[in-house]
C-alpha cells in the first residue's frame, strides 16, 4: 500500500485563462504526483476587491504583455486558448458570476461533474470566443459535459440560491484568508505545512514540494496518447 495522496486545493475562476492552464496541468499530474486534487470555484472580482488587486488587462503595458503571454503559453501548454475578440465585453463587463454559481451549486450537488463542466465553461470564453453568464449559455455547457438537461436546470435554479451565494463567498474568502490576489492560486497541504502559490507557472516549485518530479506541462507518459 503507497503513501496516502497529498491535497492540493485549486481555487479557480474560468474568466482567468491562467487559470485553465493550472487546471489542465494538474488534472495531467494528479495520477502521476499521487494528489488529490479540490477544485475550488471562486470569484475572482471578489478577489481583486478585497486585495486591492487590478486586472492585468486593467493595466495597458500588462494587457499588451498578456495577450503575447497567452499566445505562447498556448502552444507550450498545449491548450486550445484563443483570445475573444471582444474582450473587455467578454470579461470585463460580463464577468463571471452567474457562472461560478453554478459551478460552486455543481460542487456541492454533483462533484464528480465539476472538472468537465469547468473544462467547457473554459472552452466557451476561451477558446470558442461564446458567453459564458446568459442561463442559456451555461445549461449548453453543463450538457455537453454530459448533464442532462434535467440536471443542469435544476443546478441552474439552484444557483441563485442564498446556499449556493453564500458558498461561493465563502470559498472566494477562504482563497484570501490564504493570501489570494489573483487566481488561480493552488494551496498544497503537505507534511503538516501549508504553501500557497498563485499562478500558473509554478509548478516546477510545486514539484519541488511534493518531492515530485516535473516533466513540464505535458507530461511523456501524457504525450504519447495525444
Amino acid at each position: 500500500m503507497g503513501p496516502s495522496p497529498r491535497t492540493l486545493e485549486l481555487f479557480y475562476d474560468v474568466l482567468s485563462p491562467y487559470s485553465w492552464l493550472g487546471f489542465e496541468v494538474l488534472c495531467r499530474y494528479r495520477n502521476i504526483w499521487n494528489i488529490k486534487l479540490q477544485f475550488r470555484p471562486t470569484y475572482i472580482a471578489g478577489i481583486m476587491k478585497d486585495s486591492g488587486n487590478k486586472p492585468p488587462a486593467m493595466v495597458p503595458r500588462k494587457a499588451q504583455y498578456m495577450a503575447n503571454d497567452l499566445r505562447r503559453l498556448k502552444e507550450h501548454f498545449q491548450v486550445p486558448l484563443r483570445f475573444p475578440k471582444d474582450f473587455n465585453s467578454a470579461v470585463l463587463e460580463k464577468g463571471s458570476l452567474s457562472a461560478m454559481r453554478f459551478l460552486t451549486a455543481v460542487n456541492m450537488e454533483h462533484p464528480e461533474s465539476l472538472e468537465k463542466v469547468s473544462r467547457e465553461l473554459w472552452m466557451r470564453i476561451w477558446s470558442q470566443d461564446e458567453d459564458i453568464v446568459e442561463s442559456q449559455s451555461i445549461l449548453a455547457a453543463a450538457q455537453k459535459a454530459g448533464l442532462s438537461a434535467e440536471k443542469a436546470q435544476g443546478l441552474l435554479e439552484k444557483s441563485s440560491t442564498a446556499q449556493v451565494k453564500n458558498q461561493l463567498k465563502e470559498t472566494t474568502e477562504a482563497a484570501c484568508k490564504y493570501g489570494a490576489f489573483g487566481l488561480p492560486i493552488t494551496v498544497v497541504h503537505v507534511d503538516r505545512q501549508t504553501h500557497m502559490l498563485f499562478g500558473s507557472d509554478r509548478m516546477e516549485l510545486l514539484a519541488y514540494l511534493l518531492g515530485e518530479k516535473w516533466m513540464g506541462p505535458v507530461p511523456p507518459t501524457l504525450n504519447a496518447k495525444l
